[in-house]
């Protein structure tokens, strides 16, 4: 396997919910990102808004527990307009406000495709979490998990639902690992083994077009929503 791509042999994603909506006209398609702390999320959902931004109406909700940090980290980079990017304040755990009362980001949801609509895809971010960060399927219709290489080498191998379920897993910060010990290989091994035909991404979002892979994921889905639209 090559550690800046997919898996060859790569399974498409399913996509969860109708792609058409009440009104009989295409939806947006809802793509979520969770994962850790620190592991590079916000700067993934920046790098896919800049690399998609030109040929696709595109949105951005956010999660923060008690903030509106993320969506400000957004916003002060300029990777949309103001008026596409959300910011949801969960006041509690991020599996709230993602899997289990998800009435908040539906609204935000709902509120884009409504004032800035039509749209082409919405991103959804969850706040920070551990391994077992998993979106609702009313929620999203694909699921993104975001790990980093300075978290150890071993968080594939420990699994967990983010990990072993999420239709795209992103091993980030792939710069890091002489400097931190990390064995990209054997990641990828673990990973393998976790996640059968599920794909693998890993990024380095220093690098040039370092976001590459992921945006080919998405662009993939996008593809496969559309024609499921169409059908």
């Amino acid at each position: 396997m090559h550690l800046d791509h997919s898996h060859d042999h790569e399974a498409p994603a399913a996509l969860s919910a109708d792609a058409v909506g009440p009104d009989g006209t295409r939806r947006a398609l809802r793509i979520g990102l969770g994962g850790p702390v620190g592991s590079g999320k916000t700067a993934t959902v920046a790098a896919l808004c800049r690399a998609l931004r030109d040929e696709l109406s595109l949105a951005v909700v956010t999660n923060d527990i008690y903030t509106r940090e993320d969506a400000e980290f957004l916003l002060r980079n300029a990777v949309l307009p103001p008026e596409r990017i959300q910011a949801v304040e969960t006041g509690a755990c991020p599996h709230t406000a993602i899997r289990d009362d998800i009435s908040a980001n539906l609204e935000a949801v709902e509120d884009l495709e409504h004032t800035v609509g039509p749209l082409d895809l919405i991103l959804v971010e969850s706040g920070g979490d551990n391994l077992t960060a998993t979106f609702s399927k009313g929620l999203v219709d694909a699921q993104i998990f975001v790990i980093d290489v300075a978290g150890g080498d071993d968080i594939p191998r420990k699994g967990g639902p983010g990990v072993t379920t999420a239709d795209l897993l992103v091993v980030n910060k792939t710069d890091l690992a002489p400097y931190v010990g990390s064995d990209l290989e054997r990641m990828a091994r673990d990973a393998q083994e976790q996640r059968g035909d599920l794909p693998v991404a890993f990024t380095s979002l220093t690098a040039e077009n370092g976001v590459a892979p992921v945006v080919a994921w998405v662009r993939d889905r996008l593809a496969d929503w559309t024609a499921r639209a169409a059908a």
